[in-house]
């Protein structure tokens, strides 16, 4: 099997993973961002209500991704393996993914009361 560059980036499983991954370093930049705005003692502003929604949405992406990968590896995986493990790891990640979005919600949401009271 001769590879070039090329053609071992352009797998469509790896190309995928390259895509799902844009949601996890959007979300780390806006988490970095909201943490930055902390340590200027605006956490109540608009910018950190909107940090935090850009961090769920990008949570459910992530959380849709990655059950849309173990689906494929489980339907269309070769039937002399075994695929328990990244189905394993998939569930965990999305269990992660989910746990974030809900935490930003109720951050958001915080924020959010709290910004109109002031």
């Amino acid at each position: 099997m001769n590879l070039d560059l090329f053609s071992i980036y352009a797998d469509p499983f790896i190309m995928y993973g390259y895509l799902a991954s844009i949601a996890f370093f959007v979300s780390l930049y806006q988490a970095f961002k909201l943490l930055g705005l902390i340590g200027q003692h605006k956490a109540f502003s608009l910018n950190s209500v909107r940090a935090l929604r850009i961090i769920r949405y990008c949570a459910i992406i992530l959380s849709i991704s990655i059950v849309m990968a173990a689906l494929y590896i489980r339907i269309f995986h070769a039937t002399d393996d075994d695929p328990a493990g990244f189905i394993a790891l998939a569930i965990l990640a999305t269990f992660i993914s989910i746990v974030i979005a809900t935490a930003a919600s109720v951050f958001e949401k915080i924020l959010q009361s709290a910004g109109e009271r002031t």
